[in-house]
């Protein structure tokens, strides 16, 4: 198959063939004897993104999502491998945990890695017998699972991974700086009445920062590769920097901020929580200039009816599997990124943190894991027009550019309109 006339992140203008799942060839490539050929027309063409933080919920919360409905949703936006985080029911915290969650990706659509899990009754002898994608995310604060250790499970944690060469992705937050008094007052009524500004104010900025340093310390001493997930505040990217770690940062920590909350209420409380405008804007000027590693989307689907209920009672986390690639092309089309720089967050880095040498990048070589683009499609989002099995969005009515279709090692996952039948493979064996 050769893919004509498509236009690269850098504006190169080339061919792709594709033999056996694999790129064999970019450049200027002559037709071949019944070979079938897709003209991209000069639109954009993206090696498939990488997201390296989902929570995809199955086995155990199928209520919410599956291998099958999240994967689809990812594919429709362009991703083509995930990483699973391990809070789902049984959790990735033992061998027989890891396998019963492999079982059930087998449904999956595109490409996937498996994470495993931290708590005080982990079996790591069983769980590094498996082929883990990474460490984590290890909780150093509760959120959804309770799943949260102390300093010195993460310091044991941390050296088993150095010994083992697993990164450690970490959900770094210090609860010993929440602030109790900020979710002790009136916090407004159910869902969208609720007042999520409060969350933020309760899990303080300041306790991002700490949590970082103290993770990047670990990781210093046990000589473990630290990945700071859903890094939300620009004080925790800088530390993460400063402290030799990656980091990665959600669409919703980019394009939301404590401003959203009147409107969004429980639909708006995530962990780590919303910040304020002038972070968001320091963080979008770090990923513009090349300061944050990763966009990741810490994909946390939750049904309406759980996200309807109080500020206290209903759970953190928002979908944005879907959403990821297409915000940031929107940003991209405004002017506020450049296309190489989504490239690199969404792909060619992630591949090269994690160690998938066959992702991320539009070369010789590579697994053929493509999403084509036409920037003068921007549309609105709508939480109607998406595949998670949660239903709502919370970038309702944003512009976002949509994958016009998008491959996995050389088969069509999304055409636009239907899904193909690809199934995964883990990326890690």
């Amino acid at each position: 198959m050769r893919i004509s006339n498509a236009t690269l992140a850098d504006g190169r203008v080339v061919d792709v063939r594709v033999e056996d799942g694999e790129i064999v060839a970019v450049g200027d490539l002559d037709p071949v004897d019944g070979e079938s050929t897709i003209d991209a027309d000069e639109n954009l063409l993206l090696p498939g993104a990488i997201d390296v933080h989902v929570h995809f919920r199955e086995p155990g919360f199928e209520h919410k999502e599956t291998w099958e409905t999240g994967s689809r949703s990812a594919a429709a936006g362009g991703v083509t491998t995930i990483a699973d985080q391990p809070n789902t029911d049984p959790t990735t915290t033992t061998g027989e945990g890891f396998d019963a969650k492999a079982d059930r990706a087998a449904g999956a659509c595109i490409d996937y890695g498996i994470n495993g899990g931290v708590t005080p009754d982990w079996d790591p002898d069983s769980l590094f017998d498996r082929p883990l994608f990474a460490l984590g995310e290890v909780f150093l604060a509760d959120s959804t699972g309770d799943m949260g250790i102390d300093a010195d499970l993460f310091a044991s944690a941390a050296e088993r991974a150095a010994e083992a060469g697993v990164p450690v992705t970490v959900h770094a937050e210090d609860a010993t700086l929440f602030d109790e008094s900020a979710i002790e007052g009136d916090l407004g009524g159910a869902g969208r009445d609720a007042d999520s500004d409060a969350w933020s104010a309760y899990r303080r900025a300041e306790a991002e920062a700490a949590a970082v340093e103290r993770a990047v310390r670990v990781g210093s001493e046990s000589g473990a590769q630290i990945h700071i997930a859903h890094t939300s505040t620009p004080e925790g990217v800088d530390a993460a920097r400063e402290g030799g770690a990656t980091c990665e940062v959600t669409p919703h920590h980019l394009f939301l901020s404590r401003d959203d909350c009147d409107e969004l209420g429980t639909y708006g409380r995530m962990n780590p929580p919303l910040r304020s405008e002038e972070r968001r804007e320091a963080m979008f000027e770090r990923l513009a200039d090349g300061h944050i590693d990763v966009v990741a989307t810490d994909h946390a689907p939750h049904t309406t009816d759980e996200k309807d209920q109080s500020l206290l009672d209903a759970p953190s986390g928002v979908p944005g599997v879907e959403t990821m690639v297409p915000l940031l092309l929107g940003a991209a089309v405004e002017g506020d990124l450049s296309l190489e720089r989504v490239r690199d967050v969404v792909a060619a880095n992630p591949a090269d943190i994690f160690d998938l040498p066959q992702k991320g990048r539009i070369e010789e070589g590579a697994d053929a894991d493509l999403a084509l683009y036409d920037l003068d499609a921007a549309r609105e989002i709508r939480g109607d027009d998406l595949h998670s099995k949660c239903g709502w969005t919370p970038f309702e009515g944003f512009t976002g550019v949509f994958p016009e279709w998008t491959m996995v090692r050389g088969e069509t996952v999304w055409d636009g309109e239907e899904f193909g039948d690809v199934a995964g493979e883990n990326v890690r064996v």
